[in-house]
């Protein structure tokens, strides 16, 4: 089939995805929006009230202390998890014996849903902080760090992954080019193996900190937030509520509050995008460089 004909048959195969993807994808993504800017209990009731819900979103203070610890619970993830995921795909393609049951090991946790993962994970740390006679619905900190080390142990396999497959496209060349010139095994792994790295470090940071931001069912799971701590204005914040989590408690709790939740939505899905757009010019640019 030449181009001619390519072109001629391309809308009878392009049409009918095109049209899913602007059932499925577009014109909620447009509704969406526009439901924001109104109040409803129902779509088909929705009635336009402005920036209203905004105003009240940003006057949350669930929401803006949400917002706090999805940012710190971002930046450690983010670093604790390429920095284990690194480690360990570096250990793993320097000849060690059994690397590619190692690597199947750690890849594992990956496929086990985020709710399950929660609900074992529980189990483990209640376990653990019993003997202190606490459990982790009940200290923020316990809360915090058990986020963290449930999200490090299942996606630091996936990380591995792609760090491996960066590592293994490295050529030797270049590392016996700096064998000859004398570089020490740190200065190797410096200038050579981390700049060739960039594009797979662009990659991990870029799901790392999208996954982080929108971690919803393992929040879920292992905390719902807890514990509860009251607020100015009789309101209570929930001092592990991560964003993801906050805004489906305000659409879900309560059918008034729909159009608030909604527009949290919002502001979450552009907090997202323009983070994760300016992690990926920083880090492409850094590949340009090298």
């Amino acid at each position: 089939m030449n181009k001619r004909q390519l072109g001629r048959y391309f809308p009878i195969f392009v049409l009918p995805t095109f049209a899913a993807f602007c059932i499925g994808f577009i014109y909620p993504f447009l509704h969406g929006i526009y439901l924001s800017f109104c109040t409803f209990k129902t779509t088909s009731d929705a009635k336009f009230v402005g920036i209203s819900n905004y105003v009240k979103a940003f006057q949350d203070p669930g929401f803006l202390h949400a917002f706090g610890f999805t940012a710190l619970f971002t930046v450690v993830s983010v670093i604790l998890i390429n920095v284990f995921a690194f480690i360990v795909a570096y250990v793993l393609t320097s000849g060690i014996r059994g690397a590619n049951a190692f690597r199947t090991v750690f890849f594992m946790p990956n496929l086990i849903g985020g709710v399950i993962l929660g609900y074992i994970w529980q189990l483990i740390f209640n376990g653990i902080l019993q003997n202190y006679g606490t459990n982790i619905k009940l200290d923020s900190r316990f809360g915090f760090w058990g986020l963290i080390i449930l999200l490090c142990w299942q996606q630091v396999g996936y990380m591995m992954i792609i760090y491996i497959s960066g590592l293994n496209s490295i050529p030797d060349s270049l590392y016996e080019a700096a064998r000859v010139d004398g570089a020490t095994r740190w200065q190797t792994l410096r200038k050579v193996t981390l700049p060739m790295l960039m594009p797979s470090i662009t990659i991990c940071s870029f799901l790392t900190l999208t996954n982080s931001f929108k971690l919803f069912d393992q929040n879920l799971a292992l905390t719902a937030g807890q514990p509860g701590v009251a607020a100015a204005g009789g309101t209570t914040v929930y001092t592990t509520e991560m964003l993801a989590l906050n805004i489906y408690n305000t659409f879900y709790q309560n059918a008034n509050t729909r159009g608030v939740g909604q527009a949290k939505a919002v502001i979450f899905f552009l907090l997202v995008a323009l983070i994760a757009l300016g992690q990926l010019y920083a880090t492409r640019k850094k590949e340009v460089q090298q």
